[in-house]
């Protein structure tokens, strides 16, 4: 594996001008034509070089002045993100044409920064289920997770130093554990999806990988919506939330997670555990009947037309969705509604400004017959809460990820007071 590359040093080097862009565009096709057979992190694409190079020749007209902060950066985008001309498959097997559209206006922020789209990267089909051909970095036979697959094996295998997923239960923060790689998922409506195949519209949310926090952060204030910097110079309060949430992990990687969060403890920072506001359960059930419900919906006309062209595990996803109740669909959204005001009452009753918890229920699982599960993704992309996961370790040679939540529009405070959090963790 590639060592990974730090996006912000990497970002000051283009915008001096060392390397040139037309040596950029050169080591990154060659990197990926080494390496991404390897991996499976990029949709193939034959003009490659030749796209990147008429790129990278119209941006250095532009005055040095006006370099944005992402000039000459590479980008990978998942393929369900619409870029023109670059076809979107969605890991499906249906024809391009019939998911063609605009272009997604998150796309156009990170050209107007400068950046270079480096290509499409593998998704589950439509950000479901079935997986894609991607293998993890770290271990070959083990999944990168999913669906964002391609993104976090993209940034975690050295190929490009930023990549752009969507999440709807776990799809960014999962991947980002199972990869090593630091994955931000931003509160929900944060960064516009227009252009984005939709999965479940009530969820989805685009996210991105980095190598590191202050990757993540430039990243940030390019993508988000009226980003406003924070630096609030102290350490977090943190807390874990204990039950039925927390016994949904592994027990090797529980005992991981408590010797991280001793360790963070050890380090002066203050760590609380304190139970949720709602039924575990219950916030499970009412998640699925909504992602379920909307997936149908949003697929409805293509599967009417192509439905024999859909991998079983996702046409399984869109029955179930056909038999949900649309009363039951309102109710749930409405219990979403009380579990967020309930979260946020509590977390400042308690005067908490982060929650803790493993990005994963284990390290990757052997094989690339599934991506893995999210259940430690759901409770936070139900709130609509922006959560951030850090390399947190590793078990049987596979990287861990630690989860970081704050409430809904406090993203820049997440990536903030994670800070020191990061620096305990890499010390």
């Amino acid at each position: 594996m590639e060592p990974m590359i730090a996006l912000l040093p990497e970002a000051a080097a283009l915008r001096s001008g060392r390397p040139s862009l037309d040596e950029h565009v050169e080591r990154l096709c060659a990197r990926i034509d080494r390496l991404d057979p390897m991996v499976g992190a990029f949709v193939p694409e034959p003009g490659r070089y030749r796209r990147l190079a008429g790129a990278a020749r119209t941006a250095q007209r532009l005055d040095p002045a006006a370099r944005g902060p992402l000039y000459g950066v590479a980008v990978g985008v998942k393929d369900v993100i619409r870029v023109d001309s670059l076809p979107t498959h969605a890991g499906s097997a249906l024809p391009p044409g019939v998911l063609a559209g605009p272009q997604a206006s998150l796309v156009g922020r990170l050209l107007a920064a400068g950046a270079l789209i480096a290509g499409k990267t593998v998704t589950a089909e439509f950000a479901v289920r079935a997986p894609g051909p991607t293998h993890n970095p770290h271990d070959p036979a083990h999944t990168p997770g999913g669906s964002s697959s391609g993104s976090a094996a993209a940034v975690a295998a050295g190929l490009v130093p930023l990549a752009i997923g969507t999440q709807t239960v776990g799809s960014v923060i999962r991947p980002a554990a199972y990869c090593g790689v630091v994955g931000f998922r931003p509160s929900y409506g944060r960064i516009p999806v227009d252009g984005v195949i939709a999965h479940s519209p009530s969820l989805d949310t685009v996210g991105l990988f980095t190598s590191d926090l202050a990757g993540a952060r430039l990243a940030a204030a390019v993508l988000c919506e009226g980003w406003r910097p924070s630096d609030t110079g102290r350490a977090p309060v943190c807390a874990v939330p204990v039950g039925g949430y927390l016994d949904r992990t592994e027990p090797a990687a529980r005992a991981e997670f408590d010797r991280t969060l001793a360790g963070l403890r050890e380090g002066g920072l203050t760590v609380r555990e304190l139970d949720l506001p709602d039924d575990f359960e219950d916030l499970v059930r009412h998640l699925r009947v909504i992602n379920r419900f909307e997936l149908a919906r949003a697929h409805a006309g293509l599967f009417a037309r192509f439905g024999a062209l859909y991998r079983p595990e996702t046409a399984a996803a869109i029955r179930r969705g056909h038999e949900i109740d649309p009363a039951d669909h309102t109710a749930a959204l409405h219990a979403r509604d009380g579990f967020r005001r309930r979260l946020v009452a509590l977390t400042e009753a308690e005067g908490i400004d982060l929650w803790l918890s493993p990005a994963a229920t284990g390290p990757a699982p052997r094989g690339l017959d599934s991506t893995g599960d999210a259940v430690m993704s759901l409770p936070w992309s139900y709130a609509g809460a922006p959560a951030l996961t850090l390399p947190a370790g590793s078990l049987d040679g596979l990287p861990l990820g630690l989860q970081c939540v704050a409430m809904p529009g406090a993203d820049e405070r997440l990536l903030d007071l994670a800070g020191p959090i990061e620096h305990q963790l890499r010390a």
